[in-house]
């Protein structure tokens, strides 16, 4: 499946340019073949918005939900972004997966907040893998810090996902992540994950770019720099199936070992 990573930090503040922002790119995605378009983190508010963040929030099927699944509809793809959302007097960092005709297929609250910052303004979601069947492929929801504990990007692994989708808003000087830390999480696990950054400056904050869709044999297969950027690659079931074949970390597991890590 052609996917499209949106490396973007939108229009900081206003859900209604980064609609208009996500229309544009999906049309660029639908155009180029594209089958998926994933957005980075927090991409309909925004970031680094402070309080804006509680103001601004949606239900899941608000009506910002409403405008991204006319989105996905009209150009005939799915679309997974990033928003805070609003269930009741709560406020979570979510990722919402929609299908090409406007489904919404699955939302993922993320479960490991960084720092104050996010402390402050969010509520940690409690269910780590999240996952959906979009054509053919079993795709998985993570959130930015998320990817970076192994335990959870195994359990995806265990639970069968083909595509794990990495909205984030990955700083500076933590590229490492983004160039060492997602590739190897990919061929660790059997997997392609779809890490989308924001980038640039938004307050105290200097996002570093550098999306990436990144293979089972932990290869780049498409790699974003420093600013703003529309880059797609495929996430391919025949390579797929042939890496795990000939890659036995998921057969070898001696899981009655494992006891102590949890």
């Amino acid at each position: 499946m052609r996917t499209a990573l949106l490396q973007s930090s939108g229009r900081p503040g206003s859900v209604v340019e980064n609609l208009k922002v996500l229309d544009a790119a999906a049309g660029r995605a639908a155009a180029a073949g594209a089958g998926l378009l994933v957005t980075p983190e927090l991409f309909l508010t925004g970031y680094a918005i402070g309080d804006d963040l509680g103001r601004l929030a949606e239900p899941a099927d608000g009506d910002a939900a409403d405008a991204v699944a006319e989105t996905a509809t009209r150009h005939g793809l799915a679309v997974a972004y990033g928003y805070p959302e609003r269930d009741g007097d709560t406020v979570y960092n979510s990722v919402q997966l929609v299908s090409a005709d406007g489904t919404r297929l699955a939302n993922y609250r993320k479960t490991h907040l960084y720092g104050c910052f996010e402390r402050e303004h969010f509520t940690p979601g409690e269910r780590t893998v999240v996952q959906a069947e979009l054509d053919g492929l079993t795709i998985g929801l993570m959130i930015c810090y998320d990817v970076e504990f192994p335990e959870n990007v195994r359990a995806h692994a265990l639970a069968g996902t083909d595509l794990l989708l990495v909205p984030t808003a990955q700083l500076h000087p933590f590229q490492f992540v983004a160039e060492s830390v997602v590739p190897v999480r990919a061929f660790e696990n059997q997997m392609y994950i779809a890490y989308v950054n924001r980038v640039g400056r938004e307050g105290e904050f200097e996002f570093v770019g550098l999306s990436t869709l990144a293979a089972p044999d932990g290869v780049a297969r498409a790699r974003a720099g420093r600013a703003e950027e529309l880059v797609l690659a495929d996430a391919d079931p025949v390579l797929l199936a042939a890496s795990r074949e000939n890659n036995p970390y998921l057969l070898d597991r001696r899981p009655a070992l494992y006891g102590s890590l949890v």
